[in-house]
């Protein structure tokens, strides 16, 4: 078997896409709880944490770091967003407007990741050919 490090940027864009999937449900669980006082919006963080382990690493370029990432470490992080406000009676913090676009924002962020993927794919494929 060849030790290679091909796989660590395709292991990378699987936790990111990971993460933007546990952001879709959460920004979907925002909505939903849109009527339920005192419930205050969450969200998911990924990309500080990447860019912390990429700032943190050692080595000088990319390959070099995302190579020396330990990818079961990096994942998406729920946190809850504004906690101690709210424009409402109720206590609860969610708009519906705001969630919409960040419910766009994050699709097109998985498509994006999805299709990196499937490009990193396609070219292991033309190297087995």
């Amino acid at each position: 078997m060849v030790n290679t490090d091909t796989f660590n940027y395709v292991d990378v864009l699987t936790k990111a896409a990971d993460a933007s999937a546990l952001r879709n449900k959460t920004i979907a669980n925002n909505i939903a709880n849109i009527d339920t006082p005192h419930y205050k919006r969450q969200d998911v963080s990924f990309a500080a944490n990447l860019q912390q382990a990429l700032k943190n690493s050692r080595y000088k370029t990319l390959d070099q770091k995302v190579n020396s990432l330990n990818t079961k470490r990096l994942k998406g992080v729920v946190f809850t967003d504004l906690e101690a406000y709210s424009y409402r009676l109720d206590g609860n913090n969610v708009d519906v407007d705001t969630e919409n676009v960040y419910m766009a924002e994050n699709q097109l962020m998985y498509q994006g990741l999805t299709k990196s993927l499937s490009s990193e794919f396609e070219h292991f494929k033309a190297v087995l050919k």
